[in-house]
């Protein structure tokens, strides 16, 4: 069944604005994260309380993140949504596996550096990137 021009720029209009959205929400997350980071040591001096709250908004923020993903998530077409979830897939998989891999090693003293949840967050994005140009490539 063919779609009507209106509905197809009614679409991409609701795709831009999920996009958009998720991009501020993922934007506002990594500010929060930082604050609860560098604020204990930079703002306030250590204090317990602030970072308290700085790490409870940070996960709160976290949490509308989630929401604009899966707002964004419905709001793709089958094949884009494919896509995606395979690639989120692929990605939790290998967070997952590589994580516990990453932290046996550190454990046993067979990397010669401190094991980071940055460098996991870092591998996870390179998945997730290669999934997801992969799906794109494999459906093109």
């Amino acid at each position: 069944m063919a779609t009507h021009p209106s509905d197809t720029g009614a679409w991409a209009s609701r795709m831009i604005r999920n996009t958009v959205g998720l991009a501020a929400w993922t934007a506002a997350w990594v500010a929060s994260v930082a604050l609860a980071a560098f604020g204990p040591g930079i703002i306030w001096n250590d204090e317990p309380a602030p970072t308290l709250v700085a790490i409870a908004f940070s996960v709160l923020v976290g949490v509308g993140m989630l929401f604009a993903n899966k707002r964004n998530l419905q709001a793709m077409d089958e094949l884009q949504r494919t896509v995606q979830l395979q690639a989120m897939a692929w990605t939790l998989g290998a967070g997952l596996v590589g994580g516990v891999a990453w932290t046996l090693f550190a454990r046993h003293d067979l990397v010669g550096f401190e094991a980071e949840i940055a460098h996991l967050v870092a591998f996870m994005s390179v998945v997730y990137l290669a999934g997801s140009v992969a799906g794109l490539l494999r459906y093109r």
